[in-house]
């Protein structure tokens, strides 16, 4: 017997926003905010916003669309910011209802049913609400008896989500549903040209169970490391009523530069560390499957573990069409390439982000 991931399911909303559909929204914002504020910005007082262009994006994080919940109010420049409707109580919330849809596929792909499930897993970067936990109503909706609850650890959730998966098998639960849902497009700054791009919204969905009968990819290995980072932060919750805090600070900002030179080497370390640990080489390992938040982070955490002559195919990019999903982008990565690997071939999933924190699982593909 081993423990697998047999399933996954992904679910995108309906509608997309290119690279130069977000540039001329925030273009126009751009022209209108440094118009009205002309006199400030010559007095030094504030200083003139910047244009972007659609190259510029690409070239700096290999992205090229985004789905989004809602598109219409991002692009507007006296909105930038989705519009959504207040659900009533009564009714599936949004994050449930892209929950359900993801978990409905990686159930069928996985041959599984609500019976056959006994905990139900939310693990993102962004969660609705506080309480009740999402993943106590996605399971509710499913029918799955057992219990759920919600975890957040930002980009690293899906793979901190697959440990606790993988701890709760091990204490007896028979499979896992393991669900991220990011509505991310609700928390970012459509007006700052450094991070207007970078997110999208998605929901993914794994099964993971203890089976010696169902073709899937074994987990051989897992390693969690968390350390303390002001350079990724979102300071939306619940005690900004109390505090009367507003503005952007209750948005998504990062330092970019920062992230990219400490989290780089953090995440090649730990990746080599944990192959090596179990009697393994970068070359035997088929795939990479990183967090999708940046092309050329991820090219060189692929570099500093393979060496320089790694192709890019074995650290697979869903960038381009996806953006950055935070924790879901891992598993989108896999569930668009598992194909690629074979009987018997390693991979490692791994995901980084605001903690900092790091999440490396090792797995072996097993066809049945």
């Amino acid at each position: 017997m081993g423990i697998r991931i047999t399933g996954t399911g992904l679910y995108t909303p309906a509608e997309t926003i290119t690279n130069e559909e977000l540039v001329q929204s925030l273009n126009a914002y751009v022209e209108r905010y440094n118009t009205e504020n002309a006199a400030q910005i010559a007095a030094g007082e504030i200083e003139e916003l910047r244009t972007s262009s659609a190259e510029f994006i690409e070239k700096a994080s290999g992205i090229k669309s985004r789905y989004v919940a809602e598109k219409s109010g991002i692009l507007d420049i006296d909105s930038m910011r989705p519009r959504l409707t207040e659900r009533p109580n009564e009714e599936i919330s949004l994050q449930a209802e892209w929950g359900v849809a993801a978990a409905k596929q990686a159930m069928d792909n996985a041959g599984v049913t609500a019976e056959d499930i006994d905990v139900v897993i939310m693990a993102c970067s962004q969660l609705q609400r506080g309480y009740p936990a999402l993943a106590i109503e996605i399971q509710s909706v499913l029918g799955i008896q057992g219990y759920g609850y919600d975890m957040n650890v930002a980009c690293s959730a899906a793979t901190f989500g697959l440990k606790q998966a993988y701890d709760a098998i091990k204490c007896g639960a028979r499979r896992v549903l393991l669900v991220n849902v990011e509505i991310t497009s609700g928390q970012l700054d459509y007006t700052s040209r450094d991070s207007h791009f970078i997110f999208g919204d998605v929901a993914m969905a794994s099964i993971i169970e203890d089976t010696d009968s169902k073709t899937g990819f074994e987990i051989l290995d897992t390693y969690l490391y968390t350390q303390f980072s002001n350079n990724i932060r979102n300071n939306f919750g619940y005690l900004n009523p109390a505090e009367q805090a507003t503005g952007k600070g209750l948005l998504f900002r990062q330092d970019g530069r920062k992230v990219f030179k400490e989290v780089c080497p953090l995440v090649a370390k730990t990746i080599k560390n944990q192959v090596a640990k179990n009697n393994l080489t970068p070359e035997q390992i088929k795939r990479f499957w990183l967090h999708q938040a940046n092309v050329n982070m991820n090219e060189l955490i692929l570099k500093y573990v393979a060496g320089k002559e790694a192709p890019i195919e074995r650290a697979p990019i869903i960038l381009d069409e996806f953006a950055n999903t935070s924790s879901a982008g891992v598993m989108i990565a896999l569930h668009k390439t598992a194909h690629e690997v074979n009987d018997g071939e390693y991979g490692v999933l791994c995901s980084f982000g605001a903690g900092y924190s790091v999440g490396s699982i090792l797995v072996k593909k097993v066809v049945v």
